[in-house]
């Protein structure tokens, strides 16, 4: 059982960045033809600004590409900018990378970043806009010249850069802003990245060509084609028979037979975590009873409680059977060792005995019924995670009825209060953006606890992060997330589960491929294997 692995940083080559960065440069012997994907993303627009799903990021990488870029590591590297500076605790200065084109041919400059701000900002609506949280605090931006960009904000952005490793960056058009409904109906995405587009047929196929004039050195597949196919089954069937070349989202269980047909695969554990939430602010919950059916006042209230679950929970059983052995036990949001984590907090194994202690002191000797919600095909081991859940609840005397719902289904509900536990996952950039999300206390104006739904606050936590979050991104905001993760872990708002990993195929004509933890597949990260 992996309890408390760390995710140990991996030093990069050169050749290895420059992967995540654009394409690693191919040499002649590594050029290949068409490279075929069977992906599991489901690419629905090719505006790069709609929405902020990984399917878009990862699909939409290969056109388009940011000022900043995150490594293996979650470290902050240049992309399109070479540098950026704080002026003051409002001004940012920006310097852009020279010779630069986008696949149009026109040279970027300071004036589309300019725009990309602004249309993010002022342009793009409900239920588009997905980005737009990243800069909302930009007060102003302009360009004082082509390759500089300067940013004024309305208070303290510290992360700024962050929010920029998040954001693609679009050309400016001749006048006004490009519309979803134009990028969609045949307007060709037009972007700086090291292959260009071809076609795309809605949640079927989405073809690429080589951009042989790219900055970053040319990459090394002349074509590269996405294959959607939803169904694990059916990926891992395809790269079984040699139909593609890699395959992302394989299901642990289909690992073994992969090898043994040949293929190889890679894992990386994911920046992201699963997890069992507790509603704390109602009263009474819905199907929390005691043994006799009876609703109960609403025992999540108490921290014995969910201490005594957290005992409860044989995180073990999660990692090593259900995910057989392609996941982390968690103690906290993140894989310990990435930025933000605390190498204090690792996972417990379960303690029964004294889980029955703390539940019969905060007045539940016998336990008590409950149905713990989740859904079904959204995770690796989603339902069965559910009914592992329940099983070690039961030995204390917690009667857990599993109910798996299709995610759709599951979100409305728990967005409306219908749930009182349930199971999760979430992911992000970093972990102070998980922990504004989530267990931060909700606050519109603010903007945090947007994934709070169990109404948890913690006034103390919530001051320790804001802190955090006014130093400048580095050791010491690492340290400050750490003490602040510490203390809101103590009080067990959610029962951290796993770190799934991601899980990658790939046969005879890939020499490698390097995962990234959030779980992006693109051809920059496979290269060819040498004749």
């Amino acid at each position: 059982m992996k309890l408390g692995s760390p995710f140990r940083p991996r030093l990069l080559s050169a050749f290895l960045i420059s992967i995540f960065l654009g394409s690693a440069p191919a040499t002649p012997a590594q050029e290949r033809g068409e490279l075929r994907i069977a992906t599991s993303y489901k690419l629905m627009t090719l505006d790069p600004q709609y929405a902020n799903l990984n399917e878009n990021t990862s699909l939409l990488s290969h056109i388009y590409e940011r000022l900043v870029y995150q490594d293996d590591n979650l470290e902050l590297k240049p992309g399109l900018a070479t540098s950026w500076r704080p002026l003051s605790d409002t001004q940012w200065a920006f310097k852009l990378r020279d010779k630069v084109r986008f696949h149009n041919g026109s040279a970027f400059d300071a004036d589309d970043v300019v725009y990309t701000i602004e249309r993010i900002r002022d342009f793009l609506k409900p239920p588009s806009g997905g980005f737009r949280s990243y800069v909302s605090g930009i007060k102003s931006v302009s360009a004082p010249d082509p390759l500089t960009v300067l940013i004024e904000t309305d208070g303290a952005v510290p992360n700024l850069p962050l929010f920029f490793s998040s954001i693609f960056v679009m050309n400016r058009p001749s006048e006004g802003f490009e519309t979803t409904e134009d990028l969609n109906a045949g307007h060709p995405p037009n972007g700086t990245g090291p292959y260009r587009f071809e076609s795309w047929s809605s949640g079927e196929s989405l073809r690429l060509a080589r951009n042989d004039d790219y900055w970053g050195g040319k990459p090394a597949w002349s074509k590269v084609t996405f294959r959607v196919i939803e169904n694990p089954a059916a990926r891992v069937a395809a790269l079984s028979t040699g139909e593609v070349d890699v395959a992302d989202a394989i299901p642990a269980r289909d690992v073994a037979s992969l090898k043994e047909r040949g293929a190889r695969v890679a894992s990386v554990g994911a920046a992201r975590v699963n997890f069992v939430q507790f509603n704390v602010a109602r009263d009474t919950l819905p199907g929390v009873t005691d043994k006799s059916g009876e609703p109960i006042a609403n025992p999540f209230k108490n921290p014995l409680v969910r201490r005594a679950l957290t005992l409860a929970t044989d995180r073990g059983i999660l990692v090593d059977k259900i995910l057989a052995g392609y996941g982390t036990a968690a103690a906290q949001v993140f894989p310990n060792g990435l930025p933000g984590t605390s190498a204090n907090l690792l996972p417990e194994a379960p303690n029964y005995d004294e889980a029955k202690r703390l539940l019969a002191k905060a007045g539940f000797p016998d336990g008590f019924n409950l149905v713990l919600a989740g859904p079904a095909g959204r995770y690796p081991g989603d339902a069965e995670s559910l009914q592992a859940v329940a099983q070690s609840w039961a030995r204390i005397g917690v009667n857990a009825q599993p109910a798996a719902a299709p995610f759709s289904v599951f979100n409305t509900k728990r967005a409306a209060g219908d749930y009182g536990v349930w199971y999760g996952g979430t992911s992000g950039e970093a972990v102070d953006i998980i922990l504004h999300a989530l267990l931060a206390s909700p606050d519109p104006e603010r903007g945090t606890g947007a994934l709070n739904f169990g109404k948890y606050r913690n006034e103390a936590f919530d001051a320790m992060l804001a802190r955090a979050e006014s130093i400048a991104v580095g050791p010491e905001r690492n340290a400050a997330l750490a003490q602040a993760t510490e203390l809101v872990m103590a009080d067990q708002p959610i029962i951290p589960l796993y770190h799934f990993h991601h899980i990658v195929g790939y046969g005879s004509r890939i020499g490698s491929y390097v995962l990234h933890p959030r779980g992006w597949t693109t051809a920059m990260q496979t290269l060819p294997a040498m004749e």
